[in-house]
């Protein structure tokens, strides 16, 4: 079985510069998670008109991030 994907574009006019692993949206979707192959874990805003926005970046990460998940109350 052949599945495909369509490609989306997670950033604003300029691209970051890592390679994104991992892609998740809270459960209020005004936040996207991304992981990447460097290690980075960011976190991008989201407005009601799909806007996006870089919020933070998080280092650390010795290996490349292929999962993401939220965590339990």
């Amino acid at each position: 079985m052949k599945v495909s994907a369509q490609a989306v574009a997670v950033w604003g006019k300029i691209a970051p510069s890592h390679s994104v692993t991992a892609i998740m949206i809270t459960d209020d979707q005004q936040t996207i998670v991304t992981g990447s192959q460097e290690g980075q874990i960011c976190l991008w805003d989201l407005s009601s008109e799909l806007k996006i926005s870089s919020k933070e970046i998080l280092f650390g990460h010795t290996a490349s991030v292929t999962c993401l998940a939220k965590a339990r109350e």
